[in-house]
């Protein structure tokens, strides 16, 4: 039997080879990545602000390299494992947003840090003890690892609780002859999804002003943020106006999902980017008076931000459902789906949904063009 991964290789530049998926398969239109890629690139580029996007949303180091490719400075990832993908792919300026502190993480960190060389890779730091560890264990390194202080500027997950707090660690920091200070980080995953704009605006000026705050004390006390790293797809037109942040963290914005597609489009405009990841799933019941049932269930899509959305093969108006780990009930619109009709969704939220999927069928119209891993998949 071929693996999951390999049951769809046959179809690859088929015409019409799209609706011969071996279902449920995450698809990837390829026009539409190409197109947020070089849209976020450029839109970084003209307000003069660096780019480092997250690999959190796709885990592939195929995309990653397009990223660079546009001008992209770097990665960020959010886990160590991620972070190792990236390194051994050849991907550069790669940032670890969340601390290594366990000796089993912080000597990942080391070997890490020893195969990507000088500025290759950074790593963030809450705490003065963390920071300790992390320069006992880098002895044996030839060059200091590289450091940014973790602020707690969103839901508080990880980061400093204060300025006090910061600015005692960055002279910790700076202090440590093993370690070198690199700037701050301050991602504010909370503001990413405030539907209303004038509020999401106001947020992200309110953040951006106690990060001025806190960089200028800095540098009253002879310390230098060289980077202030964060914002997100939610805000990255709001943080990019250099008052506080010198590079960008988005990156569901190479696939956008449900939730941030209503996100960012304003009422008088669309989205700037396009829904360029989707499941197709096949029916497979069509004995329901009201509604199909799809392949497609919670071990398909992730639940934590409501339900999928149609976006071909029935009625948009169509309504989906979990129906169980395996299926999805979509109580139809118009006309019934026939059995083993293909309906394709946008993912209610991109990012853990891609963690529950092996690869991406790419397709280019009708044509399967491609398949290519989640390379980090279910990395820690």
């Amino acid at each position: 039997m071929l693996p999951d991964t390999q049951v769809n290789t046959p179809l690859i530049g088929i015409a019409g080879g799209r609706q011969s998926l071996d279902t449920p398969a995450l698809l990837l239109d390829l026009g539409a990545l190409a197109r947020n890629i070089e849209r976020m690139a450029a839109f970084a580029k003209a307000q003069g602000v660096g780019l480092r996007p997250h690999v959190k949303t796709h885990k592939s180091v195929e995309i990653a390299r397009r990223q660079v490719a546009a001008g992209a400075m770097g990665v960020s990832c959010v886990t160590l494992g991620e972070a190792e993908v990236m390194v051994k792919a050849g991907i550069p300026g790669v940032l670890i947003t969340s601390p290594a502190v366990t000796p089993s993480k912080i000597a990942r960190v080391v070997k890490l840090a020893r195969l990507a060389g000088p500025g290759g890779m950074m790593v963030v730091v809450d705490d003065p003890r963390n920071a300790a560890d992390l320069a006992e264990a880098t002895l044996g390194l030839t060059h200091p690892l590289e450091v940014l202080v973790d602020y707690g500027a969103g839901y508080n997950r990880t980061g400093a609780a204060s300025e006090a707090q910061v600015l005692e660690l960055a002279r910790r920091i700076a202090a440590e002859p093993r370690l070198k200070l690199r700037g701050l980080q301050a991602y504010a995953g909370n503001l990413q999804h405030i539907t209303d704009r004038q509020q999401r605006s106001a947020a992200a000026a309110g953040l951006r002003e106690t990060i001025a705050h806190i960089v200028a004390e800095a540098k009253r006390d002879g310390i230098h943020f060289e980077i202030v790293t964060g914002a997100g797809t939610g805000t990255h037109d709001l943080d990019a106006q250099r008052d506080a942040f010198t590079e960008l963290q988005a990156g569901s914005y190479v696939f956008m999902d449900a939730e941030y597609t209503q996100v960012l489009a304003g009422p008088a405009q669309p989205s700037p980017f396009e829904v360029s990841l989707f499941v197709q799933t096949a029916v497979v019941s069509t004995h329901a008076a009201d509604w199909v049932t799809v392949d497609g269930g919670t071990k398909c899509f992730a639940t934590d931000s409501g339900v999928p959305l149609v976006a071909r093969g029935a009625d948009p108006a169509s309504r989906y459902a979990f129906f169980g780990d395996e299926h999805g009930k979509l109580m139809f619109a118009g006309e019934r789906p026939a059995l083993g009709d293909r309906i394709e969704f946008v993912t209610p939220h991109c990012d853990p949904t891609v963690n529950l999927h092996d690869a991406y069928h790419v397709v280019d119209g009708d044509t399967l063009v491609a398949i290519w891993p989640v390379d980090a998949r279910g990395r820690h």
